[in-house]
C-alpha cells in the first residue's frame, strides 16, 4: 500500500530520535573536550564509566550495558588493556567468556574523570528546575522502554512467536507539532 507524499515529511525539528542525536552529541563533544586533557577517547569513556559501576562484567553484558557490538568492545578492551586500565580472564566454565575487570589504574581514573560527567550534566540541565529535570528523566525512560519493547516484539516476529499486544496495537500513534497523539493509519 503506497503512503501519500504529504505523509512522508517528517521534519527533523519533529524527530524525537533526532533531537536525541543531536543532544547526545553536544553532550559528548563537551565531554570530549575535558577527556582529551587525559588522553581518554570518548569511546573508552563508555567502557570505563560500565566498569566503576560494576567491575567483572562479561564482554558479551559490557557490550550490551554500553549499547556496542561485541566487535566494537574487543577492539576497545584491547586499547584499555593495553594502557593497563583493565585485564580479561578467561572464564574457568566456559572458555569462550571472558571476565573484563579494572585494574588500580583503571578504578583511579573515576576520581579524575567523573567529575567531568558531573559538570557537563549540571550544563545542560542548567536553567531547568529539579522537576523538570526528573521529568525529562521519566520521559527518557519511558521513551526507551517503548524502542526496547518495539525491538523485543520484532525479533519475536521475526522468531515466529507473534506478540498479542503487537497484532493489535499496530504501529505508534505519531505526536503532532501541538504534541497531541495524531493517529496517521492509511
Amino acid at each position: 500500500m503506497k503512503t501519500p507524499a504529504a505523509k512522508l515529511e517528517f521534519p527533523l525539528s519533529e524527530s524525537i530520535g533526532a533531537m536525541v542525536r543531536m543532544t547526545h552529541q553536544a553532550f559528548t563533544r563537551d565531554l570530549q573536550r575535558h577527556l582529551a586533557e587525559h588522553d581518554i577517547p570518548v569511546g573508552m569513556w563508555f567502557y570505563l564509566r560500565a566498569l566503576w559501576e560494576e567491575d567483572k562484567l562479561t564482554q558479551r553484558e559490557l557490550s550490551r550495558r554500553v549499547g556496542a557490538t561485541e566487535p566494537t568492545t574487543a577492539q576497545q578492551l584491547v586499547k584499555m588493556e593495553a594502557r593497563g586500565y583493565i585485564t580479561r580472564q578467561r572464564a574457568q566454565s566456559d572458555r569462550r567468556t571472558s571476565h573484563v575487570s579494572l585494574t588500580r589504574r583503571g578504578r583511579a581514573l573515576k576520581a579524575r574523570l567523573l567529575p567531568y560527567a558531573v559538570a557537563v550534566n549540571e550544563t545542560a540541565v542548567d536553567g531547568l528546575k529539579a522537576s523538570e529535570v526528573r521529568q525529562l528523566r521519566t520521559l527518557l525512560e519511558k521513551v526507551r522502554t517503548g524502542l526496547e519493547q518495539r525491538e523485543e516484539a520484532l525479533a519475536n516476529d521475526a522468531a515466529g512467536a507473534v506478540s498479542p499486544s503487537s497484532e493489535t496495537r499496530g504501529p505508534a500513534p505519531r505526536r503532532s507539532s501541538t504534541g497531541s497523539a495524531a493517529q496517521e493509519r492509511s
